[in-house]
């Protein structure tokens, strides 16, 4: 039995020197081949030349072919970075084109608004009666119920009948007054009856309208003497609006007398109200 470990161990020693004296010849190997290529490569002849040159060909080419792949996919990855910061600078770009027209946008609205405010003061300071200014919440246009609803109402001394203009133009009359808000009854509407004076001869009528921009005059006198483009005014007369208000000119068709008005119901945001007229009649 101890003869057997023995043998054993004898096995494993010798196993162990032969991998040492394996180990020690190959790095002998190595040094003398080193030594052996070190001392070829300072030898210069033709064949030698080109045998080395081929060799370093080859593992030129090779160290090539085997970067290549990696270089492949480097490039990709490049690429594929390239693309994505591409996009997103797009996108950053549209969003920052976007921006700069919204701001472009808000600009010139806030640009026409203050326009057509510091009109309505300048018409304010050079009219004699005692004018506010309101911008128009809600419009209703339908053949029926011609009005829009204003912002301003009682808060600023609205009362019901006060007139409405476009300017210096007449447009309507206060129907319906609450603390921060009124409505206007437009004169194109089939319920507003306006007395009117004609100029230069001087005839009165009514103003009538129908659902559309389209006015007519009613009850005029058999001689009334209107000729087409005669300025057509509020007459005061009973005392429901200030006389001389100006609304628009005539226009005969068909043996009827029609009335273009000098303002564009459809293209207003801001309003006059004039708030001396009910005061001074009264």
């Amino acid at each position: 039995m101890e003869t057997s470990r023995e043998d054993v161990g004898i096995a494993i020693r010798s196993a162990f020197l032969r991998r040492g004296t394996q180990q020690r010849f190959s790095l002998f190997v190595l040094v003398i081949l080193s030594v052996v290529l070190i001392f070829v490569e300072t030898i210069e002849t033709r064949p030698l030349n080109k045998v080395r040159s081929f060799v370093k060909d080859v593992v030129y080419r090779g160290a090539t072919i085997v970067s290549f792949p990696l270089k492949s996919v480097n490039n990709f990855t490049d690429f594929l970075e390239n693309h994505l910061n591409l996009y997103s600078n797009y996108n950053e770009l549209i969003k920052e084109n976007n921006e700069l027209k919204n701001n472009i946008s808000k600009s010139d609205f806030l640009e026409l608004e203050n326009s057509q405010l510091r009109k309505l003061v300048d018409e304010q300071i050079e009219s004699s009666s005692n004018l506010v200014s309101a911008r128009i919440m809600i419009d209703k246009q339908s053949p029926y119920l011609n009005s829009f609803v204003i912002n301003i109402g009682s808060n600023k001394s609205i009362k019901n009948g006060m007139a409405v203009l476009d300017g210096k133009n007449f447009i309507g009359r206060i129907v319906d007054v609450n603390f921060f808000s009124s409505r206007v009854l437009l004169v194109s509407d089939l319920n507003s009856k306006i007395p009117i004076l004609s100029e230069p001869s001087g005839s009165h009528a009514i103003l009538s309208g129908h659902g559309t921009n389209e006015l007519t005059l009613e009850y005029l006198s058999e001689n009334h003497g209107i000729q087409d483009g005669d300025k057509i005014y509020t007459s005061g007369k009973e005392g429901i609006f200030t006389p001389g208000i100006v609304v628009g000119k005539a226009k005969i068709e068909k043996n009827k007398i029609k009335v273009l008005l000098f303002a564009d119901l459809d293209q207003i945001t801001f309003v006059n109200i004039n708030l001396g007229a009910l005061d001074e009649n009264r």
